[in-house]
């Protein structure tokens, strides 16, 4: 049920399948995110178009609202949010300890002021275990103790020692659920901020408390500079199981997806697609265009004539620039569906040059290429 095969390796780059038990998940793949249950402004059947094959909710959102039994009682995050492929649940280690000065760490877990309603909660390693089967994705997270990009290391440290200490908890309690719903797998999460040594004992004692079904790289792209995050994943790649998938949490920009990818990643995730083409912001081979700028007044081009999706395929960027300078919300549903099936294609892409050995010339210069341009159009 929980299976992954590698077809090919190029470099270290990889193309695999991964069997969950609401489907199959070719990779490398980018998950759309949808936090409380909703990739904003789109339905399940927008997001299906874009041949997105899984995406991950949001524990920590999810629990605040409407309640992780709510969910349940309504068939389960899939029946809930009528999308049937694959899930992932992150189990919202990031959204609380980014709470600066609403949230208490201790051992047994962290008590934080919802930032809903303002009463205190506590979560613990065994309650997000508890909500995650209770939300019923194919995929739960461990709870981790992340920490800020830059960190020092004693602060890293004890991130990392605490994140292992509670991957032992949620294993127990995850167990401990499995026998209520085998159609779940948890994996663990390796932290240790910026630096090497930290990140190699975390890989170590993460794989020590194995067999796992995949592994997540958490603690990145939180502000720390970009070379560092390629740095510890050329550093991490070669004690990863090769036979484990590969998931990079909370990054989607294109050009750093395709470098993580070159690193070894097959999965990943992110919020920018939609929060960028909410705010007029879209993705193109060539760099990234302003869509409310002033230049595309007018204008009876595809917004990229390269892409298939529903948005390049009926409507021009002049019309795009209209619903902006008015603005009514269908812009902005139209520019989220092309960043998704922008990010979704580009790991479709990827997989094809893996498989037929061409990967490493057509990344680069797919790089060069995306990195020549990085804005065409002032605001208007």
């Amino acid at each position: 049920m929980f299976e992954f095969r590698v077809e090919r390796t190029i470099g270290r780059a990889r193309a695999g399948t991964l069997s969950l038990p609401h489907g199959e998940v070719q990779t490398p793949a980018f998950m759309p995110v949808g936090t409380y249950g909703v990739i904003r402004g789109l339905s399940a059947s927008d997001v299906r178009r874009t041949s997105a094959q899984i995406i991950l909710g949001n524990s920590y959102h999810l629990h605040l609202r409407p309640g992780e039994q709510v969910v349940r009682t309504m068939g389960g995050l899939h029946r809930f949010t009528g999308w049937q492929g694959p899930m992932l649940t992150d189990s919202g280690g990031f959204q609380v300890f980014s709470l600066e000065g609403l949230r208490k760490i201790s051992e047994e877990g962290v008590e934080f002021q919802s930032h809903v309603d303002g009463s205190y909660r506590t979560l613990t390693p065994e309650d997000v275990m508890q909500i995650q089967w209770s939300l019923g994705a194919d995929v739960a997270m461990a709870f981790d103790h992340v920490v800020p990009g830059q960190a020092p290391h004693d602060l890293a440290l004890e991130g990392m020692e605490r994140t292992l200490r509670w991957l032992d908890r949620c294993r127990v309690a995850h167990e401990a659920a499995v026998g209520r719903l085998t159609a779940q797998t948890m994996w663990p999460i390796i932290q240790g901020g910026i630096h090497a040594d930290l990140r190699l004992r975390s890989l170590e004692g993460t794989l020590e408390r194995g067999p796992w079904t995949g592994v997540a790289i958490g603690g990145l792209s939180v502000g720390e500079p970009k070379p560092v995050m390629q740095s510890v994943l050329e550093l991490l790649e070669p004690g990863l199981p090769p036979n484990l998938p590969r998931y990079l949490m909370g990054v989607g920009f294109p050009a750093d997806l395709l470098e993580g990818i070159a690193c070894g990643v097959d999965l990943f995730d992110c919020v920018a697609a939609t929060r960028n083409g909410r705010h007029g912001t879209a993705w193109l081979p060539t760099g990234r265009i302003n869509v409310k700028g002033a230049p595309l007044k007018g204008s009876t081009e595809p917004l990229d004539p390269e892409c298939d999706c529903e948005t390049c395929t009926t409507v021009s960027r002049g019309y795009l620039r209209h619903l902006f300078v008015v603005q009514d919300i269908l812009g902005l549903r139209l520019v989220s569906i092309h960043n998704l099936r922008f990010l979704v294609r580009l790991g479709e892409q990827a997989r094809l040059h893996v498989l037929d050995g061409t990967f490493e010339p057509w990344s680069r210069e797919w790089l060069r290429r995306h990195r020549g341009e990085t804005d065409r159009g002032d605001d208007g």
